[in-house]
């Protein structure tokens, strides 16, 4: 059985999740509707203002490196 779930993210939705493969303290990066949206998603968790991926966000990131890789090819 496979629980996977595609998740159409848009370029800087890409770029935010890319960013918090290390934790970001605050997110000072990272603009304040991306992130929003990425924890609307269950990608992203906020623990003590500490920005991090969910195991979630880190499969649909690996996921989505190689759908990208191919559109670039």
């Amino acid at each position: 059985m496979n629980n996977d779930v595609d998740f159409d993210l848009s370029h800087d939705q890409w770029e935010a999740l890319k960013a918090l493969r290390n934790p970001l303290p605050n997110g000072r990066l990272l603009k304040a509707y991306l992130v929003e949206s990425l924890v609307k998603l269950g990608l992203v968790v906020i623990d003590d203002g500490v920005l991090a991926m969910t195991p979630t966000g880190r499969k649909v990131l690996v996921r989505g490196s190689c759908r990208l890789l191919d559109l670039v090819a």
